[in-house]
């Protein structure tokens, strides 16, 4: 577990903060000159805890953030569970039935954070995604995934395919998502352990990332759209293994 402080903003985000962990806010920042009754609310819920606060002008608060603060900004402090390559694959060893997430090109936080959040929510023991070409655990991310950082590890790997080649040597079967894959996620029985690899929305898994699974799998259309965003994929496929797995 590493720590850290970040900012994070707007009325919910801070609201569920001094609501979840007050201990962990350093501090609250308040936009000068703004009325609302929200902001009101929340100013004394801090003063009640004796939290630090300070009145900032907007334009400071603007340069501070990427979105809308909505005239508030709390620094806390930010525990993310970590792990590392060898110590995935020792937990491997010990986790009979461990089903492990791994993400390939996901770029966007905002997808990173859904994807975690889902993950915490199906009992993914960690999240795999690559060193480069993947979307970090900024305040958006962390934002977005209500907790989740906290709980499931991002372990991130310099080579992914070498790893999910260490995986499988592990007697983890490692299954991909593609659009054009003849077996559907209700053909496939999910038993044992298991690593999900979901690829980017639109460019999909890379060639070298497909080569490594030993299965690959899609999800059955029924509308006229090709693909669905790759936090939406992710938690139909989680559940159905979490289903599967719970019928036997």
């Amino acid at each position: 577990m590493t720590t850290q402080s970040e900012k994070i903003f707007g009325i919910h985000a801070v609201e569920s903060a001094l609501s979840r962990a007050p201990q962990n806010i350093l501090q609250v920042f308040l936009q000068k000159g703004r009325q609302d009754k929200t902001l009101t609310q929340l100013e004394h819920l801090a003063q009640q805890m004796g939290i630090s606060l300070q009145r900032m002008d907007k334009r400071k608060m603007d340069d501070w953030v990427k979105g809308n603060h909505q005239g508030i900004i709390a620094e806390v402090k930010v525990h993310d569970a970590t792990l590392n390559e060898n110590q995935l694959l020792s937990l491997v060893e010990q986790q009979a039935n461990i089903l492990i997430l791994v993400l390939d090109g996901v770029t966007d936080p905002h997808n990173l954070g859904a994807c975690l959040r889902t993950a915490d929510a199906a009992g993914v023991a960690a999240l795999v995604v690559p060193k480069d070409r993947s979307a970090q655990l900024t305040p958006v991310a962390r934002k977005v995934a209500c907790g989740a950082a906290e709980t499931v590890p991002v372990v991130k790997v310099t080579n992914l395919a070498r790893f999910l080649s260490q995986l499988k040597q592990s007697g983890v079967w490692v299954i991909g998502t593609a659009g054009e894959a003849s077996s559907n996620i209700y053909q496939t029985r999910f038993q044992g352990p298991t690593a999900l690899v979901m690829g980017a929305e639109g460019s999909g898994l890379r060639r070298l990332t497909r080569e490594h699974c030993d299965e690959l799998i899609h999800i059955p259309m029924a509308g006229s759209v090709s693909s669905l965003n790759v936090s939406v994929a992710t938690g139909i496929c989680l559940f159905e293994i979490n289903r599967q797995r719970s019928a036997n």
